[in-house]
């Protein structure tokens, strides 16, 4: 029987090519829809939105951290894909008690390329996937990042403010940017304030349009305690999400360089 190792270095067996799958996870339930896996994926979450024809047609077991386990049995998964950060350690426990579960990590470029290569062989679509990933390679290989790296911020939330860390994928995407994270030197997911962004005298703040979707309002708001930092709204998928969604971010991140070279910050 065929053994599968996951990114926590744990080991599943499957007897086949599994035909059940459960993703809890959204930014791989969108890689499942690229690598051809209609007819196998049978659940997602309520935040799974892409592709959307599946978002409005397959069965949701409940949200990334709100899993209802009576929701998953009924859909009898031969395969449960969940991830670290996104879903919750309890509930993830409790279902591979029950099912085959594959859990991602994923904090780099290199993490998802090896992510995605590794779905591709558990579902039989191994080629496929290998393909994918090297145009993401390719893509990731021809951003052009800034000569000289901006001092950046990156905000998640309000009320209130969480920025990221260094060991996130969003901080590594930045760094793929030529972009100098201010708060490179705390972990995951630390509040913030006002005052604290003064004080790292950031050149650029990045607002999140996910997990909350900030919007032209709060660039205002900001704008009156950071006059001198250049802020924009940024469309969050680009930086955190780790599937297929990949293989559009080169081409937005040098988009949002061009913008922001525009009216180079001193």
């Amino acid at each position: 029987m065929p053994t599968y190792t996951d990114q926590l270095q744990r080991s599943i067996s499957l007897p086949s090519s599994p035909q059940r799958i459960i993703s809890l996870v959204p930014s791989q339930t969108e890689l499942l829809f690229s690598l051809g896996l209609e007819t196998e994926v049978v659940g997602i979450t309520k935040f799974c939105v892409h592709p959307d024809s599946w978002f409005r047609h397959k069965r949701r077991v409940g949200g990334t951290k709100t899993v209802k386990p009576e929701l998953v049995a009924a859909l009898q998964p031969d395969l449960i894909i969940a991830n670290k950060e996104e879903n919750v350690r309890e509930q993830v426990e409790a279902l591979a008690h029950q099912y085959p579960v594959w859990i991602s990590d994923v904090n780099t470029l290199a993490d998802s390329q090896a992510m995605i290569r590794a779905l591709g062989m558990i579902t039989d679509r191994a080629t496929l996937a290998v393909d994918l990933a090297l145009q993401i390679e390719t893509g990731f290989a021809s951003l052009i990042p800034l000569s000289k790296p901006l001092r950046t911020a990156y905000l998640i939330w309000r009320d209130p403010y969480m920025t990221v860390g260094h060991d996130t994928f969003v901080h590594d995407m930045l760094t793929h940017c030529g972009l100098l994270n201010v708060f490179g030197n705390q972990a995951r997911y630390p509040a913030t304030s006002v005052e604290a962004l003064q004080a790292a005298d950031c050149q650029l703040l990045l607002l999140s349009s996910e997990p909350y979707p900030f919007k032209e309002q709060h660039i205002a708001e900001l704008q009156a305690y950071l006059p001198h930092t250049r802020i924009l709204l940024v469309d969050g998928e680009y930086f955190s999400w780790y599937g297929s969604r990949l293989l559009g971010a080169p081409a937005y991140f040098q988009s949002l360089l061009q913008q922001v070279q525009v009216g180079q910050i001193q």
